[in-house]
């Protein structure tokens, strides 16, 4: 009996013991069995430098909240979203300037020539048809008039694809952002190498006890994070894409950019925000189950309140205009392109030498600060 009891108490410890590391409970929308819809937490991540800074109020990021009709999709209105980038302006233009207008002229024409065919030619006006099989001016016409209309739509097109790939000058900030099913990982390879990870915020209703729900100071539904990124305002942007598993595409309209997160691949591209404030995007890639679970939340601050905001998290400045010299690879890889020529050129001149493994940049929080978010470690 005794025997038994110390057994028994054995057990009760063990089973207290292990309640913590309890698997978290996967949100209520559907996922493959055995598969968490958890974003994966790094344990050995060190903590934020300045937890209590008032830089990481929300969200680890500056305490912003929603301003009505900016940065996100509103109900009842028509049109592109507010731009806050140069290239985004341009193409706003563009679209209401040019594409509207020529796209309105053109369909009234096509269709007040139906009306005139119809009424002109029909069988009690015109009961013996026409023999006319071709005429030279209307077959010019007809053929260089949607020539000419295509000229002056592609100069401004080109420019506009031609701003969009523009690269980034010395001085930018990088953003990594790697898509996942289905959450982002974002890393800040100028400021340290600190990692952020976003999960969308569920609905107060949907949420575990002790869990963080949505709120109207969050953002929309569906498109709230836990954990907001945070950007400069006037300072040029590198945006690199990647993923982990299959294509993503990071998409915020505001900014005017849809960028493919492709396995194995880095997508580049650049841009700059001119107004402080709080925008909205999602992946706009068909992904998987959870493809529409998986949001973008940026914070856009001036450049002192960025720099406080990376201080805070414990990363670094890099020096004011100097090129970005960080080693970007690619997810699993073993380093750069950059690195494997420079191990070329030392094994031809030395003779080879053994691989050295580098050490992954470390993270200042852990993935999520949801523990259900919308994440799936498992695909």
């Amino acid at each position: 009996m005794a025997a038994g009891l110390a057994l028994a108490s054995l057990g009760g410890v063990a089973g207290h013991a292990a309640q913590p590391a309890a698997t978290p409970t996967p949100q209520a929308a559907a996922a493959p069995a055995g598969v968490s819809n958890t974003a994966p937490t790094t344990a050995a991540a060190k903590p934020t430098a300045n937890p209590n800074s008032p830089e990481l109020a929300m969200d680890g990021a500056p305490a912003m909240t929603v301003k009505a009709m900016i940065g996100q999709p509103t109900d009842g209105l028509f049109g592109l979203q507010p731009q806050v980038t140069k290239n985004g302006q341009f193409a706003h233009w563009m679209h209401n300037s040019i594409l509207v207008p020529t796209i309105t002229i053109i369909s009234l024409f096509v269709l007040a020539l139906l009306f005139w065919v119809s009424f002109r030619y029909r069988k009690a006006r015109n009961p013996v048809a026409s023999k006319t099989s071709h005429n030279t001016a209307i077959e010019i016409l007809w053929t260089l008039a949607p020539v000419v209309i295509l000229v002056l739509i592609a100069v401004p097109s080109i420019g506009l694809l031609q701003a969009q790939f523009k690269p980034a000058p010395s001085g930018a900030v990088t953003l990594k952002a790697i898509g996942n099913q289905w959450y982002w990982t974002y890393q800040y390879p100028d400021n340290g190498g600190f990692e952020i990870t976003a999960n969308m915020l569920k609905e107060k209703a949907d949420v575990a006890a002790g869990e963080r729900g949505r709120t109207d100071a969050d953002g929309p539904k569906l498109l709230a994070t836990d954990n907001r990124i945070v950007l400069p305002v006037g300072v040029p942007i590198r945006l690199i894409t990647t993923s982990n598993d299959v294509i993503h595409s990071w998409a915020v309209p505001a900014f005017w950019i849809k960028l493919d997160a492709i396995p194995g691949r880095l997508n580049e591209t650049s841009f700059t925000i001119d107004k402080p404030g709080l925008y909205f995007g999602q992946c706009s890639e068909l992904c998987g189950a959870r493809h529409g679970y998986m949001p973008i939340a940026v914070e856009a601050v001036p450049p002192a309140e960025y720099a406080a905001w990376v201080k805070a998290k414990g990363g670094t400045m890099p020096t004011p205009g100097k090129a970005s010299d960080k080693v970007i690879p690619q997810p699993g890889a073993d380093g750069s392109a950059a690195k494997v020529e420079e191990a070329a050129e030392t094994a031809n001149a030395t003779g080879p030498v053994e691989n050295v493994t580098t050490a992954a940049p470390a993270t200042t929080q852990g993935a999520t600060s949801n523990p259900a978010g919308a994440g799936n470690a498992g695909q």
